[in-house]
């Protein structure tokens, strides 16, 4: 099985969020943290986190990048756990019994995304769009990838 973990290059995270995840951390994409909020009444940190960031599943903050890795049934009943006493304690779950159910969905959610190999990054665009949120995932290219196809070559005269 495959899940999102929250990677980091730089300290870039820990100025535009207002927490930032830690690496390592398994990640969701968060978007119901967003459900009922308008954007125009963020902070521009948390807006910062509507638009590009993932929710780590440890520190409960955000993260631009993630990377696809593999978990084990353990490590994804303890990320279950940990998502389901966030949602009781931070957003008030009616019950252990909703709270484990949204948690589930939210991280079956995220392993339907992780259909790409081990060490894969992506990124995270959301937007509003008509009276909803809109998700948009891509792919980053690892550092050093061809990102473009070669169309000339030089050659010597002769």
């Amino acid at each position: 099985m495959k899940l999102l973990r929250c990677i980091r290059f730089d300290e870039s995270d820990t100025r535009v969020f207002p927490q930032a995840a830690m690496p390592g951390e398994w990640a969701v994409p968060g978007t119901f943290v967003f459900a009922d909020a308008d954007p125009e009444q963020l902070s521009r940190q948390e807006r910062q986190a509507f638009a590009n960031g993932f929710l780590g599943l440890g520190s409960f903050g955000w993260s631009t990048l993630v990377t696809v890795a593999e978990i084990g049934t353990k490590e994804y009943e303890d990320a279950v756990a940990a998502l389901t006493q966030h949602l009781i304690g931070s957003y008030g779950a009616p019950d252990a019994r909703v709270a484990e159910a949204a948690a589930r969905e939210e991280i079956d959610y995220a392993i339907s995304l992780c259909e790409h190999p081990i060490n894969t990054l992506l990124s995270l665009s959301r937007f509003i769009e008509g009276e909803g949120i809109r998700e948009q995932f891509r792919v980053v290219p690892a550092p050093g990838e061809t990102l473009h196809t070669k169309i000339w070559e030089i050659t010597p005269d002769g």
